[in-house]
């Protein structure tokens, strides 16, 4: 790189290579072969915005190596595959590298309907197989970024089909402070922490930090783990109330 440059600063660009490199986001596919077109095609769709880092072939051994060395910022993981199950594939993961991998679970609706075992297991996410590629690269960016991909359309569809309340109220839910239950209930309704902080009135610093008691009280792992948890608990109902 040459320092002196009629129209930028070698050192700035420079930095701004180095700074553009580190907001790529890293992908890793734990694939079959049907998956391979779908994701290749949103990684086309989020252009130099991803670094497809590999794909991990059907084997648990394959996949958890590939995360330890490749770091990935997000997995993609398909729920059905024919050696390996994609829901213990996710709880694996989760467990051995903890918050440092955040798994997007891809998934057929009209087939899957183990589909909430994935989310139980700690994905930040799934997606249905028959979205654009342009909208899984921005569940990709979104699972990235720290958010879970809990859409009020899809995730309130699968939810409402697969699981039964336990409880017919919210009494003292794992005892929750009013403004927790409160952004539980805007959880349920698919907002990120940007719409949690407008609709509570708080900043998002806030949201973060009320977001990781919760998931501390309720001795969850992940966002959409919550939402499973507020459908179960009668808690997926009108957002707050006020204060």
């Amino acid at each position: 790189m040459d320092v002196r440059m009629p129209v930028m600063n070698g050192i700035d660009a420079t930095r701004h290579l180095r700074r553009a490199h580190r907001e790529r986001c890293r992908v890793l596919v734990v694939t079959t072969f049907d998956l391979d077109d779908y994701v290749l095609g949103a990684v086309r769709a989020g252009a130099a915005g991803f670094l497809l880092k590999d794909q991990a072939p059907d084997q648990l051994a394959a996949a958890v190596a590939a995360c330890a060395r490749l770091v990935p910022d997000v997995v993609v993981m398909d729920v059905r595959m024919p050696v390996m199950n994609g829901i213990d594939a996710t709880r694996h993961l989760r467990r051995v590298h903890r918050e440092r991998c955040r798994v997007l679970v891809v998934t057929t609706f009209d087939l899957d309907d183990y589909v909430l075992g994935a989310v139980r297991a700690g994905a930040a996410g799934f997606l249905l197989k028959d979205q654009a590629p342009d909208q899984l690269a921005a569940a990709v960016r979104t699972i990235a970024a720290g958010d879970a991909i809990v859409s009020p359309r899809a995730t309130a569809r699968l939810l409402r089909e697969f699981v039964e309340p336990t409880v017919t109220g919210p009494a003292d839910p794992a005892g929750l402070t009013a403004r927790e239950t409160d952004l539980v209930r805007l959880m349920a309704r698919g907002l990120s922490n940007d719409e949690l902080a407008a609709a509570a009135h708080i900043s998002r610093a806030t949201v973060k930090t009320h977001v990781s008691n919760v998931l501390a009280k309720l001795g969850l792992t992940s966002r959409i783990q919550v939402v499973v948890w507020a459908f179960e608990h009668g808690l997926a109902g009108p957002g707050p109330r006020g204060g």
